[in-house]
């Protein structure tokens, strides 16, 4: 789809025209935004990239931190430009951003909030970083959003799923392309209510953060509108590697449905243990067992092996999708790599991409410009279809995948299959939805 059919509504402003009744734009401009953190020195930008090298995410730390890499070549000229090619909008050249070459620094958030908010810190303060971006945790992101707040940096959320990060903890300076624990469940239930029936009883093991907290708010109430029973939920700390004894209970509960509310290690490891402890083999009631992850990724499903077959979940994006972009950025990843890419890294690269070219429309690299350029920023391009970054709480909405284990995979990447492509109408949710409330998005932060 053409540029033109997009609206570039962030960049707009109106006044009312005296006796005409008419609202005309008027486009913001640099020396509306003068004096703010870290503005640019020289011919270089720096960017933050802080993802978890170590801890329970670290595999999607990892493939995060090389699509931020080929994001950076790509912004930079180098190698065949990737998604910036089939992006609707046409802003980014290869000319770094603003004419400046970016650069960038790193940290390690160890999936833990302390940590990752001391290495934004020191990027920002010591680096003289930009922007932030990154993160495989929705205790890190959230963490890191609020100081960026503070700190007057604008925050490119990278892999955050709770529905707090665009919720009650939503901040003016945070943008988020990822979707979340809402979307996951609206996506869902459709699909379990046709493969299991509406007479089903649930048990729910959770990670206890706040992702955990509210993907599993929003399974739940997914499947008890449709009619089934939630018989026990059970929180289990985001540090565990052997979930032998939150399994243990599941067999005498009554259920006959086991939700894994778990992500990255945490989910390879107790999925293993459900598998172990014979679930996938149970009849309950009268049905065969189920278990379903409302959240998966590629980089799970390798790490659990023949587990996954025949299971269900959501994801962001997958790499078999044949539209342009992702087309165009699974050859460009898989030129670099070897192999192709993850949600994870899928979604950081947009967010990178997503602002520089909202600096470029800005013409600034004042947080408030860029704000105001991805506030009700309309694009398609980045391998999720038409895509709307909403204003009133910087949550993208988009289409959501739901997926299910192969059955017979033909490669270590080939592990899962698309089963519905759920519109994004049927995702989205009003600002002031109850799972949502309780924040207020504030104002923009320039900083110095």
């Amino acid at each position: 789809m053409s540029t033109s059919n997009f609206t570039r509504r962030g960049l707009l402003k109106t006044s009312a025209v005296a006796g005409a009744g008419l609202a005309l734009p008027t486009y913001l401009s640099a020396a509306n935004h003068a004096g703010y953190t870290n503005a640019p020195q020289g011919d270089t930008v720096t960017l933050g990239f802080n993802v978890p090298q170590s801890g329970p995410y670290a595999d999607e730390g990892a493939d995060e931190l090389r699509a931020y890499e080929l994001a950076v070549e790509h912004l930079n000229g180098g190698g065949d430009g990737g998604m910036m090619n089939t992006f609707s909008s046409k802003e980014l050249t290869g000319n770094g951003i603003l004419g400046k070459k970016v650069e960038y620094v790193t940290g390690d958030t160890q999936t833990k909030s302390d940590a990752a908010r001391a290495s934004a810190k020191s990027m920002i303060e010591k680096d003289g970083a930009v922007m932030i971006t990154g993160g495989s945790s929705s205790g890190v992101a959230i963490a890191v959003q609020g100081l960026c707040q503070e700190a007057g940096i604008i925050f490119m959320a990278g892999l955050t799923h709770s529905n707090d990060t665009t919720g009650k903890d939503k901040k003016a300076n945070g943008f988020r392309h990822f979707f979340n624990g809402y979307m996951s469940a609206a996506a869902l239930a459709p699909v379990l209510k046709n493969l299991y029936g509406t007479d089903r009883n649930a048990y729910h093991l959770t990670a206890d953060y706040t992702w955990g907290w509210t993907q599993e708010e929003s399974i739940a109430a997914a499947t008890e509108a449709m009619g089934w029973n939630t018989v026990n939920k059970v929180r289990t700390p985001l540090a565990s590697t052997d979930f032998s004894s939150y399994i243990a209970p599941v067999l005498n509960s009554g259920a006959d449905v086991l939700v894994l509310n778990h992500y990255g290690g945490n989910m390879v490891n107790s999925l293993t243990n459900a598998v172990q402890f014979g679930l996938r083999d149970k009849q309950v009631n009268g049905k065969n067992f189920e278990i379903v992850v409302p959240l998966y990724s590629r980089l799970m499903a390798k790490g659990a092996g023949a587990n996954v077959k025949g299971i269900h979940g959501s994801t962001n994006w997958h790499w078999s999708l044949q539209d342009d972009a992702s087309k165009a950025f699974v050859k460009s990843f898989g030129t670099k790599y070897g192999f192709p890419p993850s949600q994870a890294a899928h979604t950081v690269y947009c967010q990178t991409m997503l602002y520089a070219d909202a600096a470029q429309r800005a013409g600034t690299f004042n947080p408030c410009g860029i704000a105001e350029a991805l506030e009700g920023f309309e694009f398609d391009g980045l391998g999720n279809g038409k895509t709307l970054y909403r204003a009133a709480d910087h949550q993208c909405f988009k289409d959501v995948l739901v997926v299910r284990g192969k059955e017979n995979p033909t490669s270590e990447f080939d592990l899962l299959e698309v089963v519905e492509v759920t519109p994004a109408a049927q995702v989205t949710y009003e600002p002031d939805h109850p799972m949502f409330a309780g924040g207020a998005l504030g104002t923009c932060n320039p900083g110095a």
